[in-house]
């Protein structure tokens, strides 16, 4: 039996790198949390890249997976259509991120539901305009980090550094998940070892290659929460 504790958090996904798995690693929080019967919103505050719908992959995915419905300009406050870094997405548009309005959407959300999954873009220090980054968002969100690592090689170094960076906000890593994105990937073992004798927090799971969200789910470990 399930058993929640406590009954509501949030937290920020952070990656190592771009195309590592937080999207898919976020969708697998948001189900796990659904599972025990958690009312859960994610949300993407900055996306880059649309379909032929002008639609984003990484907030749908999102929204299929969040079991409170919210509108979509508070799930995703800024969508830029070109795939390419968001703070030149944002100048070529002469559409600037603004925090603030970042954190009201958040705040609103955060009164919808129990929890709320953020997840960032790109990386951790990913510019989001002249005087701001990721980093700057998460500190200004104030939430704890749960950090998504693709384990494949040169993983220890980007994780590191990440862990280095967050740590140096004076943010809290709740922990980190370790996400197969090369399943031939040498020494898989020995390389997570070593993130889990240099990390600082614990690591929350590791996700299969090739899984699916709802295998990834069974295999989170969600921080503050126990069975």
């Amino acid at each position: 039996m399930n058993v929640k504790n406590p009954p509501s958090s949030s937290w920020f996904i952070a990656g190592t790198d771009t195309e590592i798995g937080k999207t898919f690693s976020a969708t697998a929080l948001i189900l796990a949390l659904k599972n025990r019967g958690i009312k859960v919103i994610g949300m993407k505050p900055v996306a880059a890249g649309t379909d032929s719908d002008g639609k984003n992959s990484d907030v749908e995915s999102l929204i299929s997976a969040s079991n409170v419905k919210a509108p979509r300009e508070l799930v995703n406050p800024y969508l830029f259509r070109p795939a390419i870094a968001p703070h030149i997405a944002a100048a070529e548009t002469g559409r600037p991120i603004e925090i603030p309005r970042i954190i009201e959407a958040f705040n609103t959300l955060r009164a919808m539901a129990d929890a709320v999954v953020v997840e960032g873009v790109g990386g951790f220090h990913v510019p989001l305009g002249p005087n701001t980054d990721t980093s700057g968002l998460a500190l200004q969100l104030g939430l704890p980090i749960i950090l998504i690592v693709g384990m494949r090689l040169g993983c220890i170094n980007h994780a590191l550094l990440t862990q280095h960076a967050i740590l140096a906000h004076g943010l809290t890593l709740s922990g980190w998940i370790a996400n197969r994105i090369d399943p031939g990937m040498p020494r898989f073992e020995e390389n997570l070892d070593t993130l889990k004798e240099r990390f600082s927090a614990p690591l929350l799971g590791v996700i299969p290659a090739h899984a699916t969200p709802e295998i990834a789910a069974g295999k989170i470990q969600i921080p503050g929460y126990r069975d």
